[in-house]
């Protein structure tokens, strides 16, 4: 059955097919999709709806709003299957209850690699558009700015609203060869793509922008294979500093030695914007612990987060496990390990037989380091005057708690419980002894999975799974 969309990114079509077709019981491998600008698969026909009965009973889903988030950004992707991915995993969201909460699942890893696509895409956009101004015939006398883009995916009219409001007083246009958009400072007009030749030449500004460029230019940072990653070479020739790349990295290692030779600066006097920690209760007991934890503002994290986070799990377990910090979830529920995270650990756990029940769980810093995007509180890693901060709440946890062993899930953990910094990846899976006598395994935090890239990620999720179990099996007892 063929189902014509109306355009690329036509989601209020897609949503509207998909849910009469889950309504007839169509199942995704009878369904070709096809987008009016797209090309037509050779051996699918246009068959209409049956008459008379449907095929099976209507069928009502109730999808998770990230579900639908994750639905806006996948339909902006070039890939042809995007549509026939995202009814899949709509038929089987209705018939699998527990898909929702598999961060393995390979059709949900596919999705979320083709949104990640996009985002990076929009993100370049954002970065890359150059402007140059040209002549036109407008009433007004303002000039017209024209930028020439070549994104990746359809992201133009999902872009162009943060580019009205970044440049809401003035008249531009972005010409892409799928799409081109144009601002007269009252609506946003979409017209047909352009191209190459379309692009404007350089203008009078361009100049004061190469010099701009070329005086910030830090010698002492520059890192080629990094800059690569972050600028990629097929954005070169429409970025007007791009010409300066390889002059400039060439006087990179003489300019670094005479910002060597040049004198010191004075450092303003840091003035502690902080009162000091408050002193852990001398009785025992983690209640009392905890509520002291509350109070804590030894560093800025405990301004902004919601609460303090403290561990959780019976005393004199055989592992206590110790993660980074609180996610937003465990931030806003006042619990450790209950995110994202935190079910890709459960799961985990599962299959290297450990019982969550019967061990700790905690975190080498205790309130949510975050920065906002928008509405959104996105992870930012701990800076180390954070963790020092915090690290006496640790250590007095774990005397409370007194577990046989420890687990440090990724590098601010190993680093808190062992006292240096500790490379992840080369000492994975082995024991450490502390100066108090405990031993430490050092691993991954699931979290780092979670950012890993999809076909990377059952590997990973194996050779995690194998440090858990040998975390589980405990240390070789010392030769006496």
């Amino acid at each position: 059955m063929l189902v014509r969309l109306a355009s690329e990114t036509d989601l209020a079509g897609f949503r509207q097919e998909a849910r009469a077709l889950l309504a007839r019981g169509v199942p995704p491998s009878e369904v070709v999709w096809a987008a009016e600008s797209g090309q037509d698969d050779l051996f699918a026909e246009d068959v209409p709806a049956p008459a008379g009965e449907p095929r099976a009973a209507a069928v009502t889903v109730s999808v998770p709003a990230a579900f639908l988030e994750l639905c806006n950004t996948v339909v902006l992707h070039i890939d042809p299957q995007r549509f026939a991915l995202l009814y899949r995993l709509l038929w089987r969201l209705a018939r699998e209850p527990g898909l929702r909460h598999d961060p393995l699942d390979a059709d949900m890893l596919q999705a979320r690699q083709l949104a990640q696509s996009v985002r990076r895409d929009i993100h370049k956009m954002h970065a890359f558009v150059r402007f140059r101004t040209v002549a036109d015939d407008d009433p007004s006398g303002e000039p017209l700015h024209v930028a020439w883009f070549e994104p990746e995916h359809h992201i133009v009219e999902a872009n162009a609203p943060w580019f009205k409001r970044r440049f809401a007083n003035m008249r531009w246009a972005i010409l892409t060869p799928r799409r081109c958009v144009a601002w007269d400072r009252r609506e946003l007009h979409f017209l047909p793509g352009a191209g190459r030749d379309a692009a404007p030449p350089p203008d009078a500004g361009e100049q004061l922008w190469l010099t701009y460029y070329q005086s910030i230019f830090n010698p002492a940072r520059l890192k080629l294979r990094m800059m690569q990653q972050e600028m990629p070479r097929k954005y070169w020739r429409n970025l007007p500093e791009a010409q300066l790349i390889a002059p400039l990295a060439a006087q990179a290692q003489e300019r670094s030695g005479r910002m060597l030779e040049a004198p010191a600066t004075i450092p303003l006097k840091r003035i502690p914007l902080f009162a000091a920690v408050p002193q852990a209760p001398a009785g025992p007991g983690l209640p009392a612990l905890n509520e002291a934890m509350q109070a804590c503002r030894a560093c800025p994290l405990g301004a902004t987060a919601t609460q303090a986070v403290p561990g959780e799990g019976p005393l004199q377990p055989g592992l206590m496990f110790v993660g980074e910090q609180p996610g937003d979830q465990e931030d806003l529920r006042g619990r450790p390990f209950v995110g994202p995270a935190g079910q890709l650990l459960d799961r985990a756990f599962t299959q290297a037989g450990i019982a969550r029940q019967e061990i700790f769980v905690t975190n080498a810093v205790r309130h949510f380091s975050f920065e906002l995007r928008g509405k959104r509180r996105i992870h930012k890693t701990p800076q180390q005057q954070e963790a020092d901060a915090c690290r006496h709440w640790l250590e007095h946890e774990i005397a409370q708690v007194q577990p046989r062993a420890l687990v440090a899930l990724g590098a601010t953990a190993a680093r808190a419980l062992l006292g240096r910094a500790v490379p992840v990846l080369k000492e994975r899976g082995t024991w450490h002894a502390r100066g108090d006598g405990l031993q430490v395994l050092v691993t991954l935090h699931p979290s780092a999975l979670l950012r890993m890239p999809s076909e990377q990620l059952p590997a990973a999720f194996d050779a995690f799974v194998g440090d858990l179990r040998r975390a589980a099996a405990g240390p070789a007892p010392v030769a006496g």
